[in-house]
């Protein structure tokens, strides 16, 4: 068998991108201003959600939405243990604390977990859709909402006190695309926070988006926009684009704000690809999804993600092939057979106990056994549109072959 080259997560590139990449040069614009708002509104449509804002990173993303809530030291934030580190450093930045839980079988955060972790000092709960599976959000503004725990809420500041609960910020920087309870991500939590970064679904080459969500009847969805629009320039009152319009060229600063905003080039990049990807891009990620199901299901030791049920479906960011009754060091030489084939794989992801940052402040991974355990057996599959049968049957193959090697080895 010839030796393929198969990279994990290429940006999808095609002629349209590059035209409307180009037409973003030639246009004479290329910061913020008209395809952003384009890029906001596309997204509006195809989650239903009515005010999106974008910025420069989920990470960012994250940021300023905890600083909205007024978020603080000496507050806690619960998160997953199994994520990426982001997750955990948009909260240490703000000076909070973030206070780990762990994971379901699913690779999600474990909501009885939650309810076990929240006290008085809890201003907000960050459940990650891992892989592009949704987080059991239903259970989890269950437990918000119930009247002890909003007794125990300590509300410091006015937009604390008119939710008058745990803020729910979902982490969906996998979850474009993904559906909970028959509505996509976006609907359920307080804020949703979408990934552009280069290898994820949608791609701005790096960029992020925050839908807003919060309950109507307390809060004005489009004063929030604009309040987080201009916290993302710096808490500049117009933008480089309003500022180029003749006499209006002057503008204030009224809040001490960040440097978020996503330029017009990145933005193009997402239009291009959100035109097609209902119609294209997500169809053939499910159908690599299906596919590498098809196949490895006939391994017993193969233990498939989770991909649809009665509640969700996912977006099908990545493959996270679990195998069964291995260690971590078998899993790893699993991974550097892999390799020798051409065939690129990852690991999603390490347990935020294992790194460095986080062992050093007290966080232990005997904490969180599920989440290690998860850890420890997984080996993230590529899944992009580029992705044929012969490739989908190669890199299958060279899994295959990875593991029966090992075992042989023991």
């Amino acid at each position: 068998m010839k030796i393929m080259s198969i990279p994990f997560s290429p940006p999808f590139i095609d002629e349209d991108i590059r035209k409307e990449v180009l037409n973003a040069l030639d246009s004479g614009w290329i910061t913020s201003g008209p395809r952003v708002k384009e890029l906001e509104q596309m997204i509006a449509e195809q989650t239903g959600v009515n005010q999106i804002a974008c910025c420069n990173s989920a990470t960012s993303g994250l940021m300023l939405l905890l600083h909205w809530y007024g978020v603080t030291r000496g507050d806690e934030v619960i998160i997953p243990a199994y994520t990426y580190a982001a997750t955990a450093l948009a909260v240490m930045h703000l000076g909070a604390k973030p206070v780990m839980v762990d994971c379901g079988p699913d690779f999600n955060m474990d909501v009885s977990k939650v309810r076990k972790a929240i006290t008085p000092h809890t201003k907000a709960i960050i459940p990650v859709d891992i892989a592009g599976w949704p987080c059991d959000y239903a259970a989890i503004l269950e437990v918000v909402n119930e009247p002890a725990v909003r007794k125990q809420f300590s509300a410091v500041t006015d937009v604390q006190r008119k939710l008058g609960r745990i803020l729910i910020l979902a982490d969906s920087a996998h979850s474009i695309g993904a559906n909970y309870r028959g509505k996509p991500m976006g609907n359920w939590a307080d804020f949703t926070v979408f990934s552009f970064h280069a290898v994820k679904n949608i791609t701005t080459a790096e960029g992020g988006a925050m839908c807003i969500n919060l309950p109507a009847g307390d809060f004005n969805h489009e004063e929030v926009y604009r309040t987080l629009k201009l916290w993302s320039l710096n808490g500049q009152t117009k933008d480089a684009l309003a500022k180029s319009q003749g006499a209006g060229w002057k503008y204030d600063i009224v809040y001490p704000g960040f440097k978020m905003n996503m330029p017009d080039i990145c933005a193009a990049i997402g239009l291009a690809q959100l035109r097609k990807y209902k119609s294209l891009i997500l169809p053939e990620r499910e159908r690599v999804f299906k596919t590498y199901n098809a196949l490895l299901g006939k391994q017993p030791w193969a233990e498939l993600p989770p991909f649809q049920s009665d509640e969700k479906s996912s977006s099908c960011h990545v493959y996270a092939l679990r195998i069964k009754d291995i260690s971590e060091a078998q899993r790893d030489a699993i991974i550097d057979g892999i390799a020798l084939t051409g065939v690129s794989v990852n690991v999603h992801f390490q347990p935020l106990p294992l790194l460095t940052i986080f062992r050093e402040r007290g966080y232990r991974m005997s904490d969180y056994l599920v989440a290690y355990d998860a850890y420890s057996r997984e080996i993230s599959l590529p899944v992009y549109p580029e992705l044929d049968q012969e490739k989908i049957e190669y890199i299958v193959k060279t899994v295959v072959d990875a593991y029966n090697g090992v075992m042989r080895n023991g």
